[in-house]
Order: C-alpha cells, then sequence, then structure tokens
C-alpha cells in the first residue's frame, strides 16, 4: 500500500485566488511623523507689560495688549535715558573734581609738588622723597583715598573761592596745610589767597600770601580788613 506523503501547502504555491483566502489579512498600525500642530482657534497667552516679549506682532495685539506693549517700550526707553544722565553726570563729576586743571585734586597735587620743593617745608618734614598727603582724618588706611576737605563759593561780587585743607607727613615731622584760591570775576584762573603749612612747634610756613604782597607793593597798608593809604 503506498503511502501519500502530504507536505503543507505553502504560500508560494497556492494559486492568487485562493492565497487571500487562506493567508488571513494582516492589519499594521502606522505612525504618522512630523510635528504636532495646534488646533484651529487654539488660545495664546495675554500679552502684559511683564511678559511681552515681542513674539506675537503688533496687529495681533488687542487694545489692551497693545497698551501694555507701549508702557513697557516707554519704560525701557526710560531707563535708558536714566542710564545716559546717571554716565553723563558721573563723567561731569570726574572732570570736574579730578581731570579738569581747575578741579580741587588738580590744585592739591600741586600744592603738594610745591611743599616738596620749599627748602622750610622740607627742613621741617624731612626728605621730599617721604613727604606724603592726604584728606580728612578716616578709618581708611589707604590715605589716598581719603577725602580733601574742600569749599567752592561765590562771593557777593562774584568771584569764585576755593579752599582746601589737607595733611602732609613726612619722616620728621606731621602738619595741616590749608590753601584759598580766588578767581575773580573776567579772569580765567584761580590765584592764591594764602597758601600756608603749619607744623606743630614751630612758625606757619608762607608759600603764598596775597595780604603781604598788597601792604608791600604799593604803599598801602591793610587794618581791619581795609586797604589804607
Amino acid at each position: 500500500m503506498t503511502k501519500l506523503l502530504l507536505r503543507p501547502l505553502s504560500e508560494a504555491v497556492l494559486a492568487p485566488h485562493l492565497r487571500q483566502a487562506v493567508i488571513p489579512h494582516r492589519s499594521y498600525a502606522t505612525t504618522t511623523s512630523g510635528k504636532s500642530t495646534s488646533a484651529p482657534g487654539s488660545k495664546r497667552r495675554s500679552v502684559t507689560p511683564f511678559n511681552d516679549n515681542g513674539h506675537v506682532p503688533w496687529s495681533e495685539l488687542s487694545a489692551g495688549e497693545k497698551a501694555g506693549r507701549a508702557t513697557q517700550q516707554s519704560f525701557n526707553f526710560g531707563m535708558v535715558l536714566v542710564g545716559i544722565a546717571m554716565t553723563g553726570g558721573v563723567g561731569y563729576l570726574l572732570y570736574t573734581d579730578v581731570f579738569s586743571p581747575d578741579s580741587k585734586t588738580a590744585y592739591f597735587n600741586r600744592a603738594v609738588d610745591r611743599i616738596k620743593k620749599d627748602p622750610d617745608c622740607v627742613g621741617l618734614l624731612g626728605d621730599a622723597k617721604q613727604i606724603t598727603a592726604h584728606g580728612e582724618e578716616t578709618a581708611n588706611k589707604w590715605r589716598r583715598a581719603r577725602p580733601i576737605a574742600s569749599t567752592l563759593k561765590n562771593d557777593p561780587q562774584g568771584n569764585q573761592h576755593l579752599q582746601m585743607h589737607f595733611y602732609v607727613h613726612g619722616p620728621l615731622n606731621s602738619g595741616t596745610v590749608s590753601v584759598h584760591l580766588i578767581k575773580r570775576v573776567g579772569s580765567d584762573e584761580f590765584k592764591y589767597k594764602y597758601f600756608f603749612v603749619d607744623v606743630k612747634g614751630h612758625s606757619r610756613i608762607y608759600l603764598e600770601n596775597a595780604d603781604a604782597k598788597t601792604d608791600s607793593g604799593d604803599g598801602k597798608f591793610k587794618l581791619f580788613g581795609v586797604n589804607w593809604k
């Protein structure tokens, strides 16, 4: 008896019309790629002066949002103007107090140079190379950072008066310095009224004394603040 060998039918040998009947229908899940888009009509965050970054076009802003953006821009512009004004103010103060030829710092440096060159001052204070000067006595150990006591004011005639007071130190002694300069109406520069150094236990050293020059230069003498002839 002949045995019949049965082999499983493969998809390849099935006729096309039978293949569809035998092979079950296979479904595959498909995914879509790309970014999801927001649904039409989705609401955006309201624009306020505190969260506005300029991303939303002006034409899409409501009346209130436009007002908020205008407020923010006005505030930013105002801050820019304040910054410019402050920078200009600092520059003006630096020039008038430090860099200007008529600044108190300029006259302070000139006065110190003259003290270091004056034989009488060097004789009392010591070696000129070791003489130092500074402003008011403070807790600041860096002497050059101490403020210079000074006043600048006008008298009734319109003359400007610059008065300074500072300290000098040398290897032998220390002293105080007083300077009074006057810029008279119509003049472009200050001139000394007096400039002297006081060292404790010694006579005052005058480097400038306009009153003494007036008393001895034109036959006039001064008494009780009045020039007499």
